[in-house]
């Protein structure tokens, strides 16, 4: 994990004023103390540049990004044998992640056409 390639640590009070000046498009707090989350800058100059963009978020940041990035397209990967999850309405897509590469494929296809129509 490399700073600026892989993540950006930031202070603990510098995370917080990202959060209450909206410049998180999603965030969490882990074992009660730790934050990560995704710059929504980032984002955006990906999006502004005719770039997919592919977040691995869990239900909590997948919620946030749909209220306050309502046209974001949602795929959920699932595993293969939890018929449950599969059900699961709140996303656009979802994936089953039965291999690797057939869920790989399936999702650059899905991102393809999305950008294809953009």
């Amino acid at each position: 994990e490399e700073e600026g390639v892989h993540y950006y640590f930031v202070s603990h009070e510098e995370f917080d004023q990202m959060i209450a000046d909206g410049q998180m498009l999603e965030y969490a707090v882990v074992h009660g103390k730790n934050k990560y989350g995704t710059p929504r800058a980032k984002v955006q100059e990906a999006l502004n540049a005719g770039r997919p963009v592919i977040l691995e978020i869990d239900l909590q940041g997948a919620r946030q990004i749909r209220e306050s990035m309502p046209e974001a397209q949602l795929i959920f990967l699932a595993p293969p044998s939890w018929d449950e999850l599969v059900s699961e309405s709140e996303f656009d897509v979802t994936v089953v992640n039965d291999s690797v590469e057939r869920a790989a494929q399936e999702i650059a296809h899905i991102v393809g056409a999305e950008s294809a129509e953009a």
